[in-house]
């Protein structure tokens, strides 16, 4: 590992949170440890001063009921009974002298000379004695007997220092393993919860060097990073369509172009040639525009197609009432069925309204009624039935013309695809791959049943809830 890449990782985000986790940990286990420390203290304390106020009240009882022979006779007993925990007693005269001690021998380390210079006071109220290396005290309890002496009983602090010591040692003991284990944790929750990035950084190069089909794994949890990597992957998945989108257009565009771009490049050399006349000319120039539509009615339905394909296509919704648009384009069309023989008839309920880009939609029933037109011989009939059905708007356009071959059924909505029968006829090959986009774009379908000889039936689904 460099030295550029050792002096970098404080900076990282794994290192930060690594820290900070790790921190928080020890932290932690330092604020138990004081609490536990504080509350195991309080709670040795309280027993001890508990004790002590018990054998105070115990003996100041004894010697009201049978004096001090009987007192001395139960510190006797209790110093029989009581050799691990014994209790330092003292008996004074009412100006605080000293009458009587009982108290281990071990106790020596106790200026006990001090006392009679220390006011004694009510139970209420403790005295602390400090030993004479300061390392314990004595803590003593007094009462003021009826006849005016004091009674003092008091315990060492030394068993109590000692569990605290022992506390305070488990504590150092454990404290190597537990930075350690705070370490590890603060490690392995970094990694987990950088996981997701890391593999989104491991994504956008792999992009990076060209491979689109890259995607990040999903952790599946459900949090907000499992959500960013959903949203991720989804902005891919589009832009990897749009991109194949571009790509197809372009390579459709650059096919489909060289024809007509070649009878323009001919019709001009042509026209160039001398001793031409002008009708000849403007005859050129008419199929240079005828050419130059044809070219723009190509891109624009490429350009339709591929925005639909992606999602990107531009819908001027509005509520359209269906039964009107089926009457406008069959007007348009009427001219052309009279003149080839051809009738039309038109199914629809009043008042079906749908809301879609009444321009598209139109588009789409021009092109399904021009087909039908098309291939339909003399003589033969059209007709376009509407209803409502299933939360879906249906339009139904059905012919009695040549028919569909099976096998090409599944084609005919590939992009510039155009069948045995269709090639006598004009046209670019993109229609119905253009009725398709435009129904997708509006979250329908479009599917055909058709007979050889029999004729076919369009049917267009139109989300009525739109």
């Amino acid at each position: 590992m460099s030295l550029k890449r050792l002096h970098n990782i404080p900076k990282t985000i794994g290192f930060r949170l690594t820290a900070w986790y790790s921190g928080i940990f020890i932290l932690s286990s330092i604020l138990l440890f004081v609490f536990a420390y504080y509350f195991l203290s309080s709670t040795l304390l309280k027993q001890d001063h508990g004790a002590i106020l018990s054998e105070l009240g115990e003996l100041s009882s004894e010697y009201v009921s049978s004096g001090i022979t009987s007192l001395e006779k139960e510190v006797t007993i209790a110093k029989k009974f009581r050799k691990k925990h014994p209790f330092f007693i003292r008996f004074a005269g009412t100006d605080n002298n000293t009458l009587q001690i009982f108290f281990p021998y071990q106790w020596a380390e106790f200026d006990l000379t001090k006392l009679e210079k220390m006011t004694p006071v009510n139970k209420q109220k403790w005295i602390r004695l400090p030993a004479m290396d300061e390392e314990y005290f004595l803590d003593l309890a007094s009462t003021r007997l009826p006849d005016g002496h004091w009674l003092q009983v008091g315990l060492s602090s030394e068993d109590r220092e000692r569990v605290l010591e022992r506390f305070r040692e488990t504590f150092a003991a454990v404290m190597i393993p537990l930075f350690l284990l705070g370490f590890l944790s603060g490690s392995f929750l970094s990694f987990r919860a950088l996981r997701p990035i890391q593999h989104l950084i491991k994504t956008v190069q792999s992009i990076d060097l060209g491979k689109m089909e890259a995607r990040v794994p999903g952790t599946g949890t459900g949090d907000q990073l499992d959500e960013l990597v959903r949203l991720f992957n989804g902005m891919l998945e589009k832009i990897e369509t749009l991109i194949n989108a571009m790509k197809g257009s372009l390579d459709n565009v650059a096919h489909d172009l060289r024809t007509p771009m070649t009878r323009l490049h001919n019709i001009a050399e042509k026209a160039l040639q001398p001793n031409r006349d002008v009708s000849i000319y403007r005859e050129a120039l008419a199929k240079c525009i005828e050419e130059s539509d044809r070219i723009l009615r190509m891109l624009n339905a490429l350009m339709d197609i591929s925005e639909a394909e992606t999602g990107v296509m531009h819908l001027d919704r509005k509520i359209t009432d269906i039964p009107g648009l089926m009457h406008g384009v069959v007007d348009v069309y009427s001219y052309i069925a009279e003149e080839k023989g051809l009738s039309i008839h038109i199914n629809a309920p009043r008042d079906l309204y749908v809301t879609v880009d009444e321009d598209r939609v139109g588009q789409v029933l021009a092109n399904l009624l021009d087909n039908a037109i098309k291939y339909t011989l003399s003589g033969g009939q059209i007709s376009l039935k509407a209803s409502r059905r299933q939360g879906e708007v249906v339009i139904k356009i059905k012919d009695t013309g040549i028919g569909i071959p099976r096998e090409e059924l599944p084609r005919i909505w590939d992009r510039l695809y155009r069948g045995d029968h269709s090639r006598a006829q004009k046209g670019l090959g993109l229609g119905l791959s253009q009725v398709k986009a435009i129904m997708l774009a509006h979250k329908g379908r479009v599917d055909v049943l058709s007979e050889p000889g029999k004729g076919s039936t369009f049917s267009i689904f139109l989300p009525a809830n739109h």
